[in-house]
C-alpha cells in the first residue's frame, strides 16, 4: 500500500510540475508577441533596399523639416505646415488660395535636372494644392507656380477648378491649366493618391495612381503656342522658358493637404 500511494504522489507531482513548464512556455510566447508588436516600424518615409541600390533618395523623413524651407526664404516657415501622423501636412486657412499666405509654398532646398519624383498626397473635402518641379526663386514672384510646371492636387468632386479650364486641365494629375490627365483616376478626397513626374532632357510625364496620365516636351513650338494660349504669360512673359533645372515645391493654396512618401532618383 505504501508503495502505491508512493507512485500515486509521484504520478501527481511530474503531471504538476509538466502543467507548470507548459504553462511558462506559454506565457513566453505570449510575452514574445507583445514584444513584436511593440516594434512594429511605420512603412512610410522609407527606402528599400533595392530602392537604395537604385539611386533612389528620401527627400522626406517623417519626422522633421530637414531640407524643406520656404519658397524666396533661407528658413522653413514658423506656422501654416505640420507633421501630422508621419506625413508633411499644410494646415488650411479656410479661405482658399486669397487666405494661403499662412505657411506659403515651400521648396526643397536643391536643384534637380533629370530625375524621377514619388510621393502620396492626400487632399481635404473641396481642397486645393499642387505639386511644382523646375521652379525658379525669382524675387519679381512671391509665389512659385509663376515659375513652373505644376501637377495639380485636387478634389475633383468639390473643387471648382475641376469644371473650370479646358477638358479637364485643372483636375488632380494634369499639367496645370495645359493639359488634362487621361485617364482620370483621382481617388476622392481623404484618400491617398500616388503621383510621379519624370523629366528627362525636356520629356515629361506624369503618373497617377500606377497610371501614365500625360507626356509632354518643354521648349518645342508645341509648347510655346500652348502656353502663349494659356493664362500665363499675363502673369510672367517668360513662363514659356522653363529652366533646365529647378526646385522641387509643394504648394499653400488655403486647403488641408498632405504629403508623404517623398522620394526621388536622379537620371
Amino acid at each position: 500500500m505504501k508503495h502505491l500511494i508512493s507512485s500515486l504522489l509521484l504520478i501527481s507531482l511530474l503531471v504538476a510540475g509538466s502543467q507548470m513548464f507548459y504553462s511558462c512556455k506559454s506565457f513566453g510566447k505570449k510575452s514574445d508577441s507583445t514584444n513584436a508588436e511593440v516594434m512594429v516600424v511605420d512603412p512610410n518615409n522609407s527606402l528599400t533596399e533595392q530602392e537604395k541600390t537604385e539611386g533612389w533618395i528620401m527627400l522626406f523623413d517623417g519626422k522633421s523639416f530637414d531640407g524643406w524651407r520656404s519658397y524666396g526664404k533661407d528658413s522653413f516657415p514658423a506656422g501654416g505646415w505640420v507633421i501630422d501622423s508621419n506625413a508633411l501636412k499644410c494646415n488650411g486657412s479656410g479661405r482658399g488660395e486669397a487666405g494661403g499666405a499662412s505657411g506659403g509654398d515651400i521648396i526643397y532646398n536643391k536643384k534637380y535636372a533629370n530625375f524621377h519624383l514619388k510621393l502620396e498626397w492626400k487632399i481635404s473635402a473641396g481642397g486645393n494644392s499642387g505639386i511644382f518641379y523646375l521652379g525658379q526663386e525669382d524675387p519679381a514672384f512671391d509665389v512659385i507656380w509663376k515659375t513652373a510646371p505644376e501637377m495639380q492636387v485636387l478634389d475633383n468632386a468639390k473643387h471648382p477648378d475641376a469644371q473650370a479650364g479646358k477638358d479637364g486641365n485643372r483636375q488632380a494629375g494634369s499639367l496645370y491649366d495645359l493639359i488634362p490627365a487621361v485617364p482620370q483616376n483621382a481617388k476622392p478626397a481623404g484618400e491617398w493618391n500616388t503621383a510621379e513626374i519624370k523629366v528627362y532632357k525636356g520629356t515629361v510625364w506624369h503618373y497617377q495612381n500606377g497610371v501614365q496620365v500625360l507626356e509632354y516636351h518643354l521648349w518645342t513650338p508645341e509648347w510655346n503656342k500652348m502656353v502663349a494660349d494659356s493664362k500665363f504669360p499675363s502673369l510672367n512673359p517668360k513662363w514659356a522658358e522653363v529652366a533646365a533645372e529647378g526646385y522641387i515645391g509643394l504648394q499653400d493654396h488655403g486647403d488641408d493637404v498632405w504629403y508623404r512618401n517623398i522620394k526621388i532618383k536622379e537620371l
